[in-house]
């Protein structure tokens, strides 16, 4: 048997480090809207120092020249794409040690659930790799495929948290009653799953699109932006449509099959809730001029659609006690 204060504090730490890798992504998402990507184009230190400078004359007088010469053609300083950088790489750090707090936390599975364990210490491996794949995101001078593979790990980062955490709260979730729902919900699940991932997938390309595009126009004249967007930025957005029609008949079918009181219902709802808000920022970006606020929002409403995803499918793997594993 579990003690069971300490399966507590590992659900406690597990679901402060999702959230915590959530706001990662959110202020990952402000740093590549914002082209702060570069605010310290060197890793680990920024600008050669563990604090980063405050103003330019706090550099030496040829810094550029130095930074060009190991190929970053623009390290002009600017304080606040700096610090926000710094701020994200400060975010990162955080985030490995909450992680190790959740592989400590978890070893009181190593007998009942070893799984558990495993998993835990996965996803901070995984942490590991990520912190060295940003500091190649760096050396890349902001490659966009570079980019795309530091969020989509991200997103299995993720994945890999709920699903230690819903594993450790197998027997709760087992108590839900999902008898009622259609034989066919699970299989709409999946592909409503798969549908965003190719979404998210899509949406890295318009951003990588995107930062070419900002690049050109110095990020300014953000109204002119959507001229020259690509097609695969028109098959993102009408696809957002399909999605929410998939998402809205599994909403609808969680609604009319379980209680109020059951906690698919109040998924379901947030699930649609997140799913309004991504769309409204896309079309708040397709028809605002590409807002920088607006595109970090979008971002983050898209892994947390998933994840919520994620999560709705364990619970049904886990429901009325019928899993074994």
């Amino acid at each position: 048997m579990t003690d069971t204060s300490a399966a507590f504090r590992f659900r406690r730490i597990g679901i402060i480090t999702i959230f915590a890798v959530y706001f990662l992504i959110l202020v990952g998402g402000i740093v590549r809207a914002s082209g702060a990507g570069m605010g310290c184009p060197d890793w680990p230190t920024c600008f050669g120092q563990l604090i980063p400078p405050t103003s330019e004359a706090q550099l030496p007088e040829n810094y550029q020249e130095i930074y060009a010469q190991r190929g970053y053609a623009n390290s002009r300083f600017n304080p606040v794409k700096t610090w926000t950088e710094y701020l994200n790489r400060l975010t990162g750090v955080s985030i490995g040690l909450l992680i190790m707090l959740t592989v400590w936390q978890s070893r009181v599975y190593w007998k009942s659930d070893r799984t558990i364990f495993t998993l835990s210490l996965g996803v901070f491996m995984l942490v590991g790799f990520q912190g060295w794949l940003g500091s190649r995101v760096v050396a890349s001078n902001l490659q966009p495929y570079m980019i795309t593979l530091h969020m989509l790990l991200a997103l299995g980062i993720v994945a890999l948290l709920i699903y230690a955490v819903a594993r450790s709260q197998k027997a709760a979730i087992g108590r839900i009653d999902s008898s009622a729902l259609p034989d066919r919900f699970r299989m709409i699940l999946i592909l409503a799953m798969a549908m965003t991932l190719l979404q998210v997938a899509m949406g890295t390309q318009v951003w990588e699109a995107v930062d070419i595009i900002a690049n050109n126009h110095n990020y300014i004249d953000r109204q002119y932006w959507r001229d020259d967007f690509p097609m695969i930025f028109y098959v993102h957005r009408s696809f957002s449509a399909l999605i929410l029609l998939t998402n809205l008949w599994l909403a609808w079918q969680i609604h009319r099959s379980v209680s109020r009181e059951n906690i698919l219902l109040r998924l379901a709802a947030t699930l649609i809730a997140l799913l309004v808000i991504a769309i409204g920022a896309g079309i708040t970006m397709d028809r605002l001029g590409m807002p920088p606020a607006a595109q970090p929002i979008h971002l983050l409403m898209a892994n947390l659609i998933f994840g919520l995803q994620f999560f709705l499918f364990i619970c049904l793997h886990y429901a009325t006690g019928k899993a074994t594993d």
